[in-house]
């Protein structure tokens, strides 16, 4: 089927990423048409979908102000950290809302992504009617960045004879199975140390094992989420204006501010640049080990039968071994001439402000980034990027300035490094222009500053804005005591006034 009507924008992908781009497009009058392989929407919080990694009773790693739309925010009654069935259900009002259910077509599988020969994109996609073919001027890549779970390879991997064998944490389905056997989780992401921590409580002895320490924070700090004050304003400001040296200092001190350092609760001693270390985030996971409900090793050499081997010389036997080693992005339909021109590797893609490619007029990519930090509230600015810019109410970029975000993006990669999510939030909401003015809004330049970056606090002006967004961004700084009042402690004021000098200074 050929769709000749540039209106018509095809979407890969039901979940979050999909969902919020739906949305955006036909608040601008397009007409997103939604590519869903599985019977339901949701991408990952739907466990039901072939390649979710999420269990009932899994909780989300932001909190609920942090884990919505800007249109939309939790039910009363949901907790701090939504759990899977809360998540699934809000995205499913979210549809409902805004009439998506309608433009979804389950159960259609994409085969193959290709350019048509008329300059458009070429879908190729099956159902259990056949194989579909339908060409499109718009594509939006929505199918998320935790679909390919990654394994390393391991000397002796295959010979592991533990009873209950060997899975990814994407398989993990709570901690019952495991109950009263002996467990080695390997790796540092968040994943692996919250499935470390759930399973210590539950009963399993557990060894975690990963190649170098990192710096720990948990979910809280003194009641308020992390990412709410870790990953605000003020910090993606500091990224762009602050050297690296004092970068890494002013984190490290954060950090061991707000949860110590982790020898101090029986954990091997991190390197000093928190940089290099590193940072993962857990609840559970120090006071766990404190507790000798978990015993940390590190990396694992080989496996030898029921013998797993570390690299200090040490061992265990293990009934099963969970691999918390992360995702890579799953796009096997993509036509090899579009992969190279992503230089697509399996886990990153050249692209820029992980949305646009200059030699890929007509497709953008929402979702497909780092997942530490505000991942939905990235997602709607992407989508509302794109929407704006399909619509002409904000310019694509030019040409030379892509190209030297992906000359950055390219040598981000080559040092092993990803966006992180608060700098990439503050970007999309400038080349979207709805980054708030802070001397527009005096009365909320502490909450702005200093709290969360909650999805809200980008309605406030420009395109789309809403009338309640000044409260309702007030309120989201306001929840869980972070900010209750506009002075700013000494702490913020010493930030403040570093961003201030560097700016009077920047060309």
């Amino acid at each position: 089927m050929h769709y000749p009507n540039e209106k018509i924008v095809a979407i890969i992908g039901a979940g979050p990423a999909g969902l919020v781009s739906a949305r955006w497009l036909a608040q601008h009058g397009f007409e997103p048409i939604v590519f869903e392989a599985s019977e339901r929407l949701g991408g990952q919080w739907n466990p039901a979908a072939e390649a979710s990694g999420t269990w009932a009773g899994m909780r989300t790693n932001t909190s609920r102000v942090m884990s919505a739309f800007s249109d939309l925010d939790h039910e009363s009654d949901v907790a701090t950290y939504p759990r899977q069935d809360q998540m699934l259900a809000y995205l499913e009002r979210y549809a409902d809302r805004f009439g998506l259910v309608r433009r979804i077509q389950f159960g259609k599988r994409i085969e193959l992504l290709e350019a048509a020969p008329d300059g458009r994109w070429r879908i190729r996609s099956r159902t259990g009617e056949g194989m579909v073919e339908e060409t499109f001027s718009h594509i939006v890549v929505a199918t998320g960045a935790q679909a390919r779970p990654l394994v390393p390879e391991i000397p002796g991997v295959e010979s592991f004879t533990g009873a209950l064998g060997i899975a990814h944490t994407s398989q993990y389905e709570g901690p019952e199975r495991y109950r009263n056997h002996a467990v080695v989780v390997a790796g540092c992401s968040i994943s692996a140390l919250e499935i470390a921590s759930d399973l210590a409580y539950g009963g399993a002895r557990v060894t975690s094992a990963y190649r170098r320490q990192r710096y720990i924070v948990p979910k809280l700090i003194a009641g308020v989420p992390a990412e709410h004050v870790l990953f605000n304003r003020a910090a993606a400001l500091a990224l762009e204006a602050l050297p690296p040296e004092a970068l890494a200092e002013g984190l490290k001190a954060a950090v061991l501010k707000a949860s110590g350092s982790p020898d101090q609760f029986g954990a091997p001693v991190p390197a000093g640049n928190i940089f290099a270390a590193g940072v993962s985030q857990s609840q559970g996971f120090l006071p766990a080990v404190a507790e000798g409900r978990i015993i940390v090793r590190p990396w694992i050499e080989r496996i030898d039968g029921s013998t797993v081997l570390f690299s200090d010389g040490s061992h265990a036997r293990p009934d099963a071994i969970l691999f918390g080693t992360g995702y890579g992005l799953s796009l096997p339909w993509l036509d090899p001439a579009i992969a190279r021109a992503l230089n697509f590797d399996g886990t990153s893609l050249d692209l820029y402000a992980n949305t646009f490619h200059p030699d890929l007029k007509g497709l953008a990519f929402v979702g497909l980034c780092n997942l530490v930090g505000p991942y939905l509230p990235v997602m709607e600015l992407q989508a509302r990027w794109i929407a704006y810019v399909l619509a002409g109410h904000v310019a694509m970029p030019s040409r030379a300035r892509m190209e030297q975000g992906l000359e950055a993006c390219r040598a981000m990669r080559e040092r092993g490094q990803q966006p992180v999510l608060h700098e990439l939030a503050v970007s999309l909401a400038r080349h979207a222009g709805v980054e708030p003015d802070l001397e527009r809004w005096p009365h909320l330049e502490r909450a702005l500053l200093f709290g969360p970056l909650s999805p809200v606090s980008f309605r406030l002006q420009g395109t789309d804005r809403l009338e309640d967004a000044p409260a309702r961004t007030r309120a989201a700084a306001e929840a869980f005591g972070a900010i209750r009042s506009s002075t700013f402690t000494p702490e913020e004021l010493h930030l403040r006034r570093l961003l201030e000098e560097q700016a009077s200074v920047s060309p």
